[in-house]
């Protein structure tokens, strides 16, 4: 499969069903930046009228596990893919579309270029951002993503 914003959101529905049923989609990907977006509706809300940290978490991870996926497809090798650890920073109630961008497409190049070079596992981190409609930041996550050359 071509990594697309098309076929990325055909993943989401056969893969992750539960994202796809909130509302989980992408919305723009080239090799350094993944947009994902998800609104806050019935489905995706907690009890206090906004959307639920776990949710945002789903757009979160698939905005940058998308980046990985495009560089082991690239590669033309066989990866292993895994998040290690995650961190979530919580700073205003997300209502409405949330927005998550991950920039960080050149650190998942040179992780995958040392792991093909030494043969050795790699890790690194990297951020989704959620912003709302007026460009306010309600969450930051962090993902400690695991690269493995099989």
């Amino acid at each position: 499969m071509k990594i697309s914003v098309s076929n990325l959101n055909k993943f989401v529905f056969f893969k992750l069903p539960s994202a796809f049923i909130c509302g989980v989609r992408v919305q723009y990907f080239d090799e350094q930046k993944c947009v994902v977006s998800v609104k806050h509706r019935w489905i995706s809300q907690n009890p206090f009228n906004s959307m639920y940290w776990a949710v945002q978490g789903m757009a979160a991870e698939l905005a940058s596990g998308a980046l990985v996926m495009q560089q082991i497809q690239k590669s033309g090798k066989k990866v292993s893919m895994l998040v290690a650890n995650n961190k979530g920073n919580f700073s205003k109630k997300a209502t409405g579309r949330i927005s998550f961008v991950c920039a960080d497409g050149i650190l998942v190049q040179n992780a995958m270029q040392k792991a093909i070079a030494t043969g050795e596992g790699q890790s690194f981190w990297m951020k989704s951002i959620g912003t709302n409609e007026n460009g306010e930041i309600v969450s930051q996550m962090d993902f400690e993503w695991t690269i493995k050359v099989k």
